[in-house]
């Protein structure tokens, strides 16, 4: 039987019954796992407790406040954040172990593979997609945002080299219902924040979507990736635009 590993995944959940017996396969042999679950109405919370005795559950508080309260109970001086959609390798876990036993930096960035409609996606800019996922606990916090929340370290970070995977958007469907959800937060959070001015806005929506799909398809070399790259470019312009858009519905709707 391997040892397990001297680290403490956290991983936040919501209805998550098709992916996270994915992912608690993968960090099995991790010493410590948490799960923090916001009130799943399908059977995430038994799949979880099959893994750990560490389930947690609370009412939804965003994404980064969501994962913070993940990270606080961890137990041990690493944290590894995955979601539920996400795997870790079995040549990341190695990499893992041989790093946090010897090593001066505070936190390392993670590639991940990203997977569109069941295939990864090797340009488009989503590759190598580096996040900062695994940290002393103590030396970083989650930035507290709206969406794409963020790991804040103090200390220096390195670099792993084997990667995350992560299966996400497996059907058009699927991206569909995310972006609805993502373009709102992210639309609430410029908001909040003042910006951009009004005239910004009408800018931001005629030629931030073009711009956005040119940046993916030819830029980041996204025909490389075929029907699916031309997808994404369309679907992240199409989103793009949407969020800009839901900025000045929010704007209107506070004048009046």
């Amino acid at each position: 039987m391997t040892a397990s590993i001297p680290a403490s995944v956290v991983i936040i959940t919501c209805n998550e019954e098709r992916n996270i017996r994915d992912a608690l396969e993968s960090v099995k042999n991790f010493s410590d796992i948490v799960v923090v679950d916001s009130f799943s109405a399908d059977r995430t919370v038994e799949i979880c407790r099959q893994y750990t005795e560490r389930v947690y559950q609370q009412e939804w508080k965003g994404f980064a406040r969501q994962k913070q309260t993940a990270v606080d109970y961890a137990k041990e001086a690493w944290v590894l954040i995955i979601d539920a959609d996400e795997r870790v390798t079995p040549e990341l876990r190695e990499e893992i172990i041989k790093t946090i036993h010897q090593c001066p930096e505070n936190g390392f960035y993670i590639p991940r593979k990203n997977f569109f409609l069941n295939r990864w996606i090797r340009h488009s800019g989503w590759w190598p997609d580096y996040t900062l996922r695994l940290f002393r606990k103590g030396q970083g916090r989650l930035d507290d945002r709206e969406v794409h929340e963020k790991v804040v370290l103090q200390g220096e970070t390195g670099y792993l080299k084997k990667p995350l995977e992560h299966h996400t958007y497996r059907t058009l469907s699927e991206y569909i219902q995310k972006m609805e959800k993502y373009s709102g937060l992210a639309a609430r959070e410029i908001t909040n924040r003042k910006s951009p001015s009004p005239p910004s806005v009408l800018m931001k929506i005629t030629f931030s979507p073009p711009f956005t799909f040119l940046k993916m398809y030819l830029l980041r070399q996204g025909i490389r990736d075929g029907m699916r790259g031309f997808l994404l470019a369309i679907l992240y312009s199409f989103y793009t635009f949407l969020k800009y858009a839901k900025v000045w519905e929010e704007r209107t709707a506070a004048k009046k």
